[in-house]
């Protein structure tokens, strides 16, 4: 794929530039600029990825998949010790199902996937997820204060996704901690002391996973897991046992991780501009605008990754076989040549919804529905049952460390409760 005309040239080289140091983990944004503004395309040696920052390069990569493959779209970040490698080769014996799938088998398993997620399927959550959100608040409404990430952000899209796929709701708590534990492990980098526990723990979630799936055979339900292996019944090619449990494996972390994060960093837009909170307080109508908004301004996934099957060329600059691509939807949200004004946050754009951040094309996010019905019921109901809210003046915010998912780690607030 070439998606520039103009001659290639020698990719150039971002000697400085590492996606875990603490100062771009706090404002990733800047640092991109620069790098956007000089070239489409970097070689990191921090890492050793291409960095890709224009929109037009990325939605091409995101079109072009046989150029560019998903395979390493999970792959851990920093290598392994053996130790750590050892034990998730023995213990998660999980296979390609969805980001990291290439067609066509990536494509039959999300045909078999898709029901469940479309837009009436979501709808009909919707009650659930106001009485959940609802019981959330109803813990700390009087307090007059609380880390909404804690309280209300972390839990409720895991027993969202949790409760989808039938996990137990006693055993949320448990699932999450396992998640968080996969995020550092592909994403981010870790010491070797935490591979080999974060790898033990990824072992125990997938056995977890594989006997729920052994259970479900024998007890059918109204979830997400028994939905796949009633399909055997009329589908000659219905997902296996290994598969499904890879799906639920997967689906675990993908369907909560992003969406605490995009309500974070909606809460976080609006409560630091009061008065748009306010404006949205007396009109709701207005919370789906700031919701893309925010997916384009301050997205929950800054970033993916490809790696390339050829020699090839993007934005006119020549990349080899096997390059590893760091494609930074966060630069790509925020160019100039896609969005007019794009360090301003305007819930009134009218193009918002073309961001990056559920993706492109065949691998374009399936859980963006439910993402969406959360951030707007868990806002309509905080702006509607606290009055007054307000950043807290103890707030510091603070970023997990890794390349791909952005959401603060906490947000304190207070209200009024008189």
């Amino acid at each position: 794929m070439t998606v520039d005309a103009s001659p290639p040239q020698v990719c150039p080289v971002a000697h400085d530039f590492d996606p875990l140091n603490a100062g771009y983990l706090s404002d990733p944004y800047q640092p991109l600029k620069s790098l956007r503004d000089e070239s489409p395309v970097h070689f990191v040696p921090s890492f050793g990825y291409w960095l890709v920052t224009r929109y037009a390069d990325i939605a091409g990569v995101f079109a072009d998949r046989e150029t560019f493959s998903e395979r390493i779209a999970q792959e851990p970040l920093a290598p392994l010790s053996e130790e750590a490698r050892q034990i998730l080769t023995e213990g998660v014996r999980n296979t390609p199902v969805l980001t990291n799938f290439g067609a066509p088998g990536h494509t039959r398993i999300r045909l078999r996937l898709a029901r469940p997620f479309l837009p009436r399927r979501v709808e009909q959550l919707r009650p659930l997820i106001e009485q959940r959100t609802g019981e959330l608040i109803d813990k700390f409404a009087s307090n007059g204060s609380a880390d909404l990430v804690e309280a209300l952000t972390f839990p409720l899209p895991a027993l969202t996704v949790f409760g989808l796929i039938g996990f137990p709701a006693e055993d949320a708590d448990q699932l999450k901690s396992w998640c968080d534990n996969k995020l550092e492990v592909n994403w981010g980098r870790p010491s070797p002391d935490y591979q080999q526990r974060a790898a033990t723990n990824m072992s125990l979630f997938w056995d977890y996973c594989e006997r729920f799936v052994t259970t479900r055979l024998s007890d059918l339900a109204d979830d997400l897991t028994s939905e796949l292996i009633r399909q055997r019944e009329t589908d000659e090619d219905a997902l296996d046992d290994r598969e499904i449990t890879s799906v639920i494996f997967a689906l675990s972390f993908a369907g909560h991780e992003t969406t605490t994060n995009l309500i974070g960093n909606t809460l976080r837009q609006l409560l630091s501009r009061p008065d748009l909170l306010l404006a949205i307080q007396a009109d709701p109508s207005s919370i789906d605008r700031a919701v893309e908004e925010t997916l384009r301004f301050d997205s929950s996934v800054v970033a993916w990754r490809r790696v390339t099957t050829k020699p090839t060329t993007i934005g006119g600059v020549e990349v080899p076989e096997g390059a590893k691509l760091m494609l930074s939807l966060a630069s790509a949200n925020r160019d100039p040549e896609q969005f007019a004004d794009p360090e301003t946050f305007d819930i009134g754009r009218k193009n918002s919804r073309t961001h990056l951040s559920f993706g492109k094309g065949a691998h374009f996010c399936m859980g963006q529905h439910l993402a969406r019905v959360e951030a707007r019921v868990v806002i309509e109901m905080l702006v509607s049952r606290l009055p007054g809210l307000r950043l807290s003046d103890e707030q510091r915010w603070s970023f997990p460390p890794n390349i791909s998912f952005r959401g603060p780690k906490e947000l304190q607030v207070e209200w009024d409760t008189n």
